[in-house]
């Protein structure tokens, strides 16, 4: 008899996969469990792309909205007023590596307009300073921030105007408790600003608490004439804050309290990277389940071809053959499963507005409201690196689920397969 010596992955094993693969009528059961293998590692694979790409664009967003509005860097006076501010901010500005030096004047404020009052950030902030902050200047929805310092007027974020009622021209009141000192105590101070400008960052707790006013202005507000409360330094690259400490040190020349974003918001970004990895980890199990259904679904798939396997052994076939046919059968499941995932996973990340606004549309509200979540969209930023790791993580959980089946066939006696046919 002649034996059936075929080299390792040759012609007649995919063969044999292929006709593993194909269910017939009696197989049917098996063949759903497939199916559901198949659909598993899809939707565990997408989802997997997709969440991590939501919590990468979420980080990213969050980013550059914060960095965008706030200094990567801020000078804070130590038992001393900050009169000389604009000298000191020239003189940081020509340090290598700062973008821009923007002296501010500081204050909480209960702020309030036609339908409801709230309290606030009201920052004084000069013209020139405010036009370089792109994260203001460049999302400006009404109004202009032109002949601001003359204007004696207020720059305030769309949910500001929403919630207190307020429109382009409209008054909006500012009251301090720091105000004028008499010989009854300090009375506050309470003065009406008309609204010249509007943005929208795109971040509520920004649109939504943050007025800024003309330096001159919130200097007399605030009882500050003649000094600024900290100094805002922007650097090319936010990442290189702890390199430039020393020479932005130097070019302030006065004790001074320096601290970086990544400092303000340690707490928040590891947060977020702690969810990051929580997620990922919770998502992965998706897939280890869908790869148990590969189990599964080969251990009954070796069991019905118990006949089948015990005449391949006799005509010659090898335990590594046999093994073989059953690690491609259920790889392939894997293989087809993860590639449909990451195409769908990446489908859906570069529409997710679209279909974002589809579901607000179908639901009549929102199903990503800002005011909860901080931006107003859905984020989506595709990592290649983290996408390839999945894909790897993938195919190797479907690749070791087929061993074992694999090697429960390869080891089938022939003899007892045989002995009752």
């Amino acid at each position: 008899m002649r034996k059936l010596a075929t080299k390792p992955f040759a012609a007649f094993e995919w063969m044999l996969a292929r006709r593993y693969l194909r269910a017939r009528r009696k197989e049917a059961f098996i063949s759903v469990i497939a199916g559901f293998s198949f659909t598993g590692i899809m939707l565990g694979v997408a989802t997997l792309i997709i969440v991590m790409a939501v919590m990468n664009g979420f980080r990213a967003e969050l980013m550059n909205r914060i960095l965008g509005m706030n200094g990567h860097m801020i000078v804070q006076p130590v038992d001393y007023d900050l009169r000389d501010y604009a000298a000191v901010a020239d003189r940081l500005s020509k340090v290598a590596g700062v973008r821009l030096a923007v002296p501010l004047v500081e204050g909480q404020a209960l702020v309030s307009g036609k339908a409801a009052g709230t309290g606030a950030l009201v920052r004084g902030v000069r013209e020139a300073d405010l036009m370089k902050i792109t994260g203001i200047s460049d999302h400006i929805v009404q109004g202009t921030l032109k002949g601001f310092d003359s204007s004696e007027g207020v720059a305030i974020g769309i949910r500001m105007a929403q919630n207190l009622g307020l429109t382009l021209g409209s008054m909006m009141t500012v009251v301090s408790p720091n105000g004028d000192v008499t010989p009854f105590g300090t009375t506050p101070r309470v003065k009406a600003y008309p609204v010249v400008a509007i943005f929208e960052v795109g971040m509520s707790e920004y649109d939504s608490s943050i007025a800024y006013l003309p330096m001159s202005e919130a200097q007399l507000f605030f009882n500050s004439e003649g000094r600024a409360s900290t100094i805002e330094i922007y650097v090319d690259n936010p990442d290189r804050v702890d390199a430039m400490r020393a020479a932005i040190s130097k070019a302030i020349d006065r004790p001074h309290f320096l601290v970086d974003w990544q400092q303000r918001n340690k707490s928040f970004f590891t947060a977020l990277q702690v969810e990051r990895n929580v997620m990922f980890m919770i998502l992965t199990l998706i897939i280890f389940v869908a790869a148990l259904n590969i189990i599964s679904g080969l251990t009954m798939l070796v069991k019905d071809k118990g006949h089948d396997i015990a005449i391949l052994r006799t005509m010659g076939a090898t335990r590594g053959a046999i093994m073989r046919v059953f690690m491609m059968t259920g790889s392939a499941i894997g293989v087809a499963g993860t590639v449909f995932g990451v195409v769908l996973g990446v489908l859906v990340c570069d529409n997710i507005r679209s279909i974002q606004h589809f579901v607000d549309w179908l639901i009549g509200g929102h199903v990503w409201d800002p005011t909860v979540r901080f931006l107003s969209d859905i984020p989506a930023q595709l990592d290649p690196t983290e996408t390839t790791a999945i894909v790897i993580m993938a195919l190797a959980l479907s690749f070791l689920a087929t061993l074992f089946p694999a090697w429960r066939a390869a080891r089938l006696d022939p003899v007892e397969a045989l002995r009752y046919e």
